[in-house]
């Protein structure tokens, strides 16, 4: 009998359990071994019977201790505050977006700010392998200058990554970056002038919007909707008011929220950037990262085959599933791939050698699905023991977002809790986090913080996310 059916079956007793009180509400479970031992079963496939409990809110796992049977909790209010679009294209304006950079190079605190997973969920030791064999094989190769589009091989690998997804992507158009950022800078320098107007969701990652402010590019913003993503009617009607060069989209796990635009809502994004001419720049940095373990669709995907001087330009990463430091993003250029070239030429002239042979030896020699579901099971069940933790020790009126994949948590405070001062508190507490009033060009979700859940659950970010409650309740005092 394969192990998955197995581990369903064993599952589905505990739940009936659990459901007809059999075990009961803060009942320790069976250990692990004990568990395999009693059922017949393998540790794996009991380790895996917990998770899938865990991941369903039954039961929760306490460092040190073991599985028990979680207590129901009160529920975590929805419906997030969603901040209408803006009427009128604006400069980026937003004060607080050149000292976003103070908090980032802190290393003094817990770092529940930075939307990156720990490296104890990534395959590190296989990537340092794959690093010493890249040094040791090709050591010329791998201490001069790659060719600016980047490594053939390393090229082939992601264009075959997307055909897994049903998407066609000729290697010749793909072109390696020192990240997703480089990607997306250089798309808005390719495709835009200064003082042209960009479409970008509210709330959306500072990034983008500090992209935006160095081009000298104006903002339009279209509200990212909790839990249901961007809003494709209010595009068109933006589209129609005013003449849009570029749009900016994360439809698949926007950070801050988590949320993921259906299809329906994707597809008519596509068609509404080719009617009107607007070229859209694709941020799919999270796509592989839905906690539900299926990919997302790309924008791209809407776009075959129709015609139109609009079109789709794709730009992610590895930073979130491989190796962070390592910096190795691309462009899926389409029309645009020789002009994009031209501008990495211009610029960076070449993204560093050693990391793209580290990681095309990586995607050589590993099971790159399998590291992929092991951080997905581990990020969605680190954001339900956040979430969890935040429905116990924050004050009643906190609402929490339930993202669908990603490693983000957007919270709108009780007021008078506002964001900025929650920042400061938790930063003199140690603990890093990021005031929401960073996700929007004209500051607004002063009652709203966004926290990580890329670190594993542990004592110390249970002790955290209590200490940030106290904060919030003396707040909303």
């Amino acid at each position: 009998m394969p192990s998955a059916l197995l581990y369903e079956r064993l599952a589905e007793r505990l739940r009936n359990q659990i459901q007809r009180g059999v075990l009961r509400a803060g009942e320790r479970l069976p250990s692990l071994r004990r568990l395999g031992s009693e059922q017949r079963v393998s540790l794996a496939t009991a380790v895996e019977a917990y998770m899938h409990l865990e991941r369903e809110g039954l039961i929760e796992a306490r460092p040190r201790s073991g599985y028990y049977v979680r207590s129901p909790a009160a529920p975590v209010p929805r419906g997030l505050a969603t901040v209408r679009s803006s009427r009128t294209p604006q400069p980026i304006r937003n004060p607080a977006l050149l000292g976003v950079l103070d908090v980032l190079g802190r290393k003094d605190v817990l770092p529940l700010h930075a939307a990156t997973p720990s490296l104890a969920l990534l395959p590190a030791a296989a990537l340092v392998a794959a690093t010493t064999r890249a040094l040791r094989r090709e050591p010329n190769a791998a201490l001069g200058y790659a060719v600016p589009q980047g490594l053939a091989e390393l090229r082939l690998h992601i264009a075959r990554r997307y055909a897994q997804s049903g998407v066609y992507v000729d290697p010749d158009e793909v072109i390696i970056t020192a990240g997703a950022m480089e990607a997306i800078s250089l798309s808005l320098r390719t495709v835009t002038s200064p003082g042209d107007v960009v479409l970008l969701e509210t709330p959306t990652y500072y990034g983008l919007l500090q992209a935006v402010a160095a081009l000298g590019l104006r903002v339009i913003e279209v509200p990212n909707r909790a839990g249901l993503g961007i809003d494709a009617a209010q595009v068109v009607a933006l589209f129609e008011r005013h003449a849009v060069r570029a749009a900016v989209l994360v439809p698949n796990f926007n950070n801050p929220s988590g949320s993921l635009t259906g299809d329906a809502d994707k597809r008519a994004l596509v068609a509404a950037c080719i009617a009107h001419d607007v070229v859209l720049i694709e941020d799919d940095l999270y796509g592989e990262l839905g906690y539900s373990g299926e990919r997302p669709a790309p924008l791209r995907r809407f776009a075959e085959g129709q015609a139109g001087r609009g079109g789709v330009i794709t730009c992610s990463s590895f930073s979130k599933m491989l190796a962070p430091g390592l910096r190795v993003g691309w462009i899926l250029g389409s029309r645009w791939t020789a002009e994009l070239l031209r501008a990495k030429c211009f610029s960076t002239v070449a993204t560093a050698t050693l990391p793209q042979l580290a990681i095309a030896d990586y995607l050589s020699r590993h099971d790159f699905d399998r590291a992929l579901r092991r951080l997905r099971r581990e990020l969605a069940t680190n954001a339900q023991r956040y979430r969890a933790a935040i429905v116990r020790h924050w004050p009643d009126g906190t609402r929490v977002s339930e993202p669908a994949g990603g490693m983000a948590l957007w919270l709108e405070l009780p007021q008078p809790a506002q964001g900025q001062a929650l920042f400061e508190a938790a930063l003199a507490a140690g603990i890093g986090t990021l005031p929401g009033h960073l996700f929007s060009n004209r500051g607004d979700y002063e009652h709203h913080l966004r926290l990580s859940c890329g670190l594993p659950w542990s004592v110390e970010i249970e002790q955290a996310l209590r200490r940030l409650g106290q904060l919030v309740h003396a707040q909303a005092a």
